[in-house]
């Protein structure tokens, strides 16, 4: 008999990327979605999934509501992978992001230690727990400073789970997670911004790229990798926190000059700050500018992960570094019209 895997935030880059995963592995696979008038879920049509899909209501806010769900599914795994994940927004919803990302754990993690307290729960942590961070690279035992509404609900969501694991003896895990994109992220990720206006230039329109902090270095890797990981967190013989990262930093600056080269121009950067910008090489055409407006009220400068400890005990390593990606992303752009 197939395992039971309850993914929330499956409409997602990785919930989706996650699914697929799952259902090649033969597992019978449920996703918890919001109430919508329309639901259409383009990224599990995209991989060519939604039909091997049960899905939920579930509502992250509503403790009665994941409760009869969880009741009805019973899985035998579950994935928390939703989250209002804009660090911009939360700046501007911090209530609303605590609620959602921080408080919705704490309610699942009861329903779990009344219902089914044999779960092996995994919650989805970041690396934005990090924010100011206090030492280079970073690891499971790098003291945590976030720098956002966001990275602060995400920290409480991440002690509940440890809290929950040595209080109840639940097999309660997380996966701090360095920045991981893929074809499937959406439009408002800064890397999705990046290579779609690099496919749009490709594709011969005038488009402007207008970014914030091109300065911030992130550790960028595949989506699709990561989530291979997440499933490895939940088969360890012990349930415990890992970081999975590429081990590899990379800033915005660079990442938007990788997404131009794969589309064969060359950028010259100028300027300074908020006047910095970008010229093709070839005629002079400025192609991308910072807009202070995209600037976070306290910026998170470098992030890189140290992801031995995964390696080690779980045998998980990502092999698609920012480069790699950049030239993935921009291609698929170019070559599919996606509606996320």
């Amino acid at each position: 008999m197939s395992k039971k895997a309850f993914i929330t935030g499956i409409t997602g880059q990785d919930g989706a990327w996650l699914a697929k995963y799952l259902l090649s592995l033969g597992y019978e696979v449920h996703g918890g979605v919001r109430r919508v008038s329309n639901p259409s879920y383009p990224k599990l049509k995209y991989l060519g999934i939604l039909d091997q899909i049960t899905m939920h209501e579930f509502e992250l806010s509503e403790f009665e509501n994941m409760r009869q769900v969880i009741k009805d599914v019973m899985p035998e795994e579950f994935y928390n992978l939703a989250a209002q994940s804009f660090v911009g927004t939360s700046f501007k919803q911090p209530l609303t992001t605590l609620d959602i990302d921080g408080a919705s754990v704490a309610k699942q993690l009861e329903i779990f230690r009344e219902l089914k307290p044999d779960i092996r729960y995994y919650q989805a942590s970041t690396s934005e727990l990090f924010g100011k961070v206090q030492e280079t690279p970073q690891s499971e035992t790098t003291p945590f400073y976030p720098r956002s509404p966001y990275g602060v609900a995400k920290l409480y969501a991440h002690w509940m789970v440890r809290n929950y694991q040595e209080s109840y003896n639940i097999f309660a895990t997380a996966g701090i997670l360095f920045n991981h994109e893929s074809e499937l992220r959406g439009q408002e990720f800064v890397t999705r911004k990046i290579s779609m206006h690099a496919a749009a230039v490709a594709k011969g329109q005038d488009v402007l790229l207008e970014l914030g902090n091109l300065d911030a270095k992130r550790d960028w890797g595949y989506a699709k990798e990561y989530v291979e990981g997440m499933h490895k967190i939940l088969q360890a013989d012990h349930p415990d926190v890992y970081v999975l990262a590429t081990g590899e930093t990379t800033s915005i600056r660079d990442f938007v000059t990788e997404c131009y080269f794969h589309i064969g121009i060359e950028l010259v950067w100028d300027g300074k700050d908020e006047n910095e910008f970008a010229t093709n090489k070839e005629g002079g055409k400025v192609l991308v500018k910072v807009n202070p407006k995209f600037y976070r009220p306290a910026e998170v400068d470098l992030l890189l992960g140290d992801a031995a400890k995964a390696e080690k005990e779980l045998g998980w390593k990502a092999h698609t570094n920012a480069k790699m990606l950049a030239k993935l992303m921009v291609e698929s752009d170019i070559r599919d019209k996606k509606d996320f």
